[in-house]
């Protein structure tokens, strides 16, 4: 059974909150899953199965605490050979076309570096769901299942 390594981007704690809810979750099911602060280009390819969980800030932009992960993936691009990768992004419908931008910047880069998504990308909007555990908890016991 893969361990889940669970990166995060959060402005004001929603993101954090639902990262650390999914891995208590992932490890009350039985299936091994760590939270990964400061996380690093290393912690992505020691990762045996990446989940991001991201809100979105400004126009699209991924937060401050996940950005320098993100383009350091840019720059020393890590090929992940069809390592099992997931997205979570959380955003806000108001803003239209920018609408979860941050989480799909992610999984386009992931797509790029050869990660292989195993689910769907899951689009959380805050003005429809203002706490976004019972929306998330069943989409990652799907992921689990197919881990």
């Amino acid at each position: 059974m893969a361990t889940i390594s669970i990166f995060y981007g959060s402005v004001y704690g929603a993101a954090e909150r639902l990262a650390e809810t999914l891995c208590a979750h992932i490890n009350e099911l039985g299936s091994n899953a760590k939270l990964v602060d400061n996380p690093q280009v290393e912690d992505i390819i020691a990762a045996e199965q990446i989940l991001v969980v991201t809100s979105t800030t400004g126009q699209g932009d991924l937060p401050d605490n996940i950005l320098p992960l993100y383009l350091g993936l840019q720059e020393q691009f890590p090929l992940l050979g069809a390592k099992p990768c997931a997205v979570i992004a959380l955003g806000d419908s108001s803003y239209g076309e920018t609408f979860c931008g941050g989480g799909r910047q992610f999984e386009e880069l992931l797509i790029e570096l050869q990660g292989k998504i195993i689910q769907p990308r899951l689009d959380i909007d805050a003005m429809v769901d203002f706490d976004p555990g019972p929306v998330a908890l069943p989409w990652v016991e799907r992921l689990v299942a197919q881990s």
